[in-house]
């Protein structure tokens, strides 16, 4: 059954993960902070609205994730100038300095799921992938 692959492989994927956050003496975050580090490194600022669509969590769900990197030191959350209604999230330094290490992580973990594929293969099984995630997507709204 491909769903109950999938669900293994997500399973082991979080695990591979936590690992190597560990093996990097990284503890207390989880792979759904990943989600939300990898887009703030990018630069671009998020409102917290922005940044729950873009990992395909609630705004419940986002607080609480956030409000966990906060604790720590990874990211803040600053009002906008424009609309005090609107809170933005920022990376700060001691999260930026997690950057090199979630790259590498992801490097790794890239190259174990596409190993022994061609260029092609890894395409075409990414396009499958998402044309799935799209009609699951699709049939639960």
């Amino acid at each position: 059954n491909m769903m109950a692959l999938m669900s293994r492989i997500t399973e082991l994927t979080n695990r591979l993960l936590v690992a190597e956050l560990t093996a990097h003496g990284i503890r207390g975050i989880v792979p759904s902070h990943g989600g939300i580090l990898m887009r703030l490194y990018s630069g671009k600022p998020y409102t917290m609205q922005e940044m729950a669509t873009a990992i395909h969590r609630t705004k419940p769900t986002l607080t609480v994730l956030v409000g966990k990197l906060e604790e720590q030191g990874y990211v803040r959350r600053e009002k906008s100038a424009a609309d005090s209604r609107v809170t933005f999230l920022q990376i700060t330094e001691k999260g930026r300095a997690l950057e090199p290490v979630f790259r590498e992580i992801s490097d790794k973990l890239n190259a174990l799921v596409y190993q022994g594929l061609g260029e092609a293969e890894s395409q075409a099984m990414t396009r499958r992938l998402q044309q799935i995630l799209g009609r699951l997507s699709d049939a639960a709204e």
